[in-house]
């Protein structure tokens, strides 16, 4: 694991929170759960985000375990960024702060407002996290717990 540049704080919340904070981070990772990506492919499923912000963002998940990153010996070069095993733990964490970020919309009547990721079980594989994704032919399940972000 690469050494970190920035010091963490020193309270364990405030940890959790200074690693996964940032605009893109939850959504790189939550695209990055579903296996290996190249930048090209995670830039067209966030269209709003800069090339930019994507590789500073990837970099600082990197350094902080979230995120690995393996260049293949090809030509071109191929890189591919994938959720590391404590990436992956994040994945429950991220499932509840949906819930909850859906709970707080529904307390200020701002729902509608809300878009939605649908996900479906992911087959268990002894790690961490046990939710995946779900693609575009998943059926949305009615209850709350089949959604992030």
């Amino acid at each position: 694991m690469a050494r970190t540049i920035k010091r963490l704080p020193m309270l364990p919340a405030e940890r959790a929170l200074k690693v996964i904070s940032g605009r893109w981070k939850a959504v790189i990772l939550y695209h990055l759960f579903d296996g290996p990506h190249r930048l090209s492919a995670l830039k067209a499923l966030m269209p709003g985000i800069t090339q930019k912000v994507l590789i500073d963002q990837l970099r600082e998940m990197e350094e902080h375990g979230l995120v690995s990153r393996e260049i293949f010996a090809e030509i071109p070069a191929r890189v591919e960024y994938c959720a590391t095993t404590l990436g992956l733990s994040l994945e429950p964490i991220l499932l509840a702060l949906c819930q909850w970020g859906q709970h707080h919309a529904d307390a200020l009547d701002e729902r509608a407002h809300l878009a939605d990721c649908i996900i479906r079980p992911r087959p268990a594989t002894g790690g961490f996290g046990q939710l995946k994704k779900g693609g575009a032919s998943a059926a949305p399940r009615e209850d709350s717990t089949t959604q992030i972000l």
